[in-house]
């Protein structure tokens, strides 16, 4: 069974106004173009590369957008818990509840590409302590499941 924490699921402009307060609060600046590469990764609705999100931040402010800009961007979202990381895609995907400090399991389809997180604190606090048993410290744990959607898996 797995042990999940409560947080609040936010979505559309909802989603924009917590990760703006969760920067803020991190002591980082909501720029204009921390906003709009926000916005581009928030309206995805699967993992996109920063050259996605280059091209689509380009599109609306009809100017070329350098993707090491983007990467900068995406790598501080990382840090302050408003983006994750998806490793074995190079992707990122909006973390739909910012101001929740917690480890997550990403769920992949191979098929369609969808990823879905879930939430299980017993084995993500497992995989810390037995790093930190080994003497690590600081430590992430970044757990990717491959496997079928329900979606596909009926198509299938």
């Amino acid at each position: 069974m797995a042990i999940a924490h409560q947080h609040r699921e936010h979505s559309g402009p909802g989603l924009i106004d917590a990760a703006r307060d969760a920067l803020v609060a991190a002591g980082e600046q909501w720029t204009e173009m921390r906003a709009d590469v926000f916005a581009a990764l928030a309206a995805q609705t699967r993992p996109v590369s920063a050259y996605d999100v280059a091209e689509t931040v380009s599109a609306a402010q009809e100017r070329r957008i350098a993707a090491n800009s983007v990467y900068r961007i995406l790598d501080l979202f990382v840090r302050t818990n408003l983006a994750r990381r998806v490793e074995s895609a190079n992707a990122y995907v909006a973390n739909s509840h910012p101001g929740c400090r917690h480890d997550c399991i990403f769920l992949i389809c191979d098929s369609c590409g969808r990823v879905v997180h879930a939430d299980d604190d017993a084995l993500t606090g497992a995989l810390v302590a037995a790093a930190r048993k080994a003497g690590f410290a600081d430590v992430r744990p970044v757990v990717e499941l491959r496997g079928h959607c329900a979606d596909c898996a009926r198509e299938g």
